[in-house]
């Protein structure tokens, strides 16, 4: 659990050691932040989290970030503390930079593959945000599962615990945060939302093996957590320090 409390309207800039490590500024809810955080775990990148508030943002963010938006990365080690944004750009460049942990194929072809088959995804993330977002969602899982039959389809193809191998790999950590969030799907008599285990096999087993994957589990939620994240969305009034506050309570019991 992130005890971390989001900045907001009147923080302060956090000050760090000039200890030249990189410096993310990203929203503990957000999926395209939960990238980054994915990549620079997966490579073993020290970095410090700084989480902003996206209702209410700091105006030291909003002046350094040419989007306002998580995630932005501060490289502190640039001249001039040049700041990345875009999670897809953001993930690129660290694994260009940083190459000991690669996530790519070394193949161009399947490299590109791969990065078309991260674009394609956009349909499964419309289709679940759909659901995640509505009040009363229509529980029409036709487009959620189209959405995912080119990646079950695609993963049986290759013949791999993961798109990216024997390990998962950039196409495996750039779906991830939206599989993770359908735990959050539920019913409306409160039974959560179940993949057909026939026709996702792959997918299934993938999922449970990525769940025990060293940089998904250390930023990992279950789908209770985000469940009720999204619902404090939708009411609009989102928790953004949910985790937070849940952490100075039981401090205090």
């Amino acid at each position: 659990m992130n005890e971390t409390e989001h900045f907001t309207t009147d923080s302060t800039k956090p000050i760090h050691p000039d200890d030249g490590v990189l410096r993310l500024y990203s929203m503990r809810f957000c999926p395209y932040a939960h990238r980054v955080h994915l990549v620079l775990d997966a490579k073993n990148i020290p970095y410090h989290s700084i989480y902003i508030n996206l209702q209410a943002k700091p105006d030291w963010f909003v002046k350094m970030s040419s989007t306002a938006k998580v995630p932005a990365l501060e490289l502190v080690k640039e001249s001039g503390n040049p700041v990345l944004v875009e999670s897809l750009v953001i993930c690129d460049y660290l694994d260009e930079v940083y190459p000991e942990v690669p996530l790519y194929p070394t193949d161009p072809l399947k490299k590109a593959q791969d990065k078309i088959l991260i674009q394609r995804f956009g349909l499964f993330i419309a289709a679940i945000y759909k659901l995640l977002l509505d009040d009363n969602p229509d529980l029409d899982l036709a487009e959620l599962n189209a959405g995912l039959d080119i990646y079950e389809n695609e993963l049986k193809q290759r013949g791999d615990k993961f798109f990216g191998g024997a390990s998962p790999g950039m196409l495996d950590y750039m779906i991830w945060p939206w599989c993770e969030r359908f735990a959050a799907l539920k019913h409306d008599d409160g039974t959560q939302v179940e993949l057909d285990s026939q026709r996702f096999v792959t997918l299934l087993k993938w999922r449970d093996l990525m769940l025990q994957d060293k940089a998904v589990k250390s930023f990992y939620l279950d789908g209770e957590t985000h469940a009720k994240y999204m619902s404090s969305r939708r009411a609009g009034n989102a928790n953004y320090n949910m985790l937070y506050h849940a952490a100075k309570r039981a401090r205090r019991e």
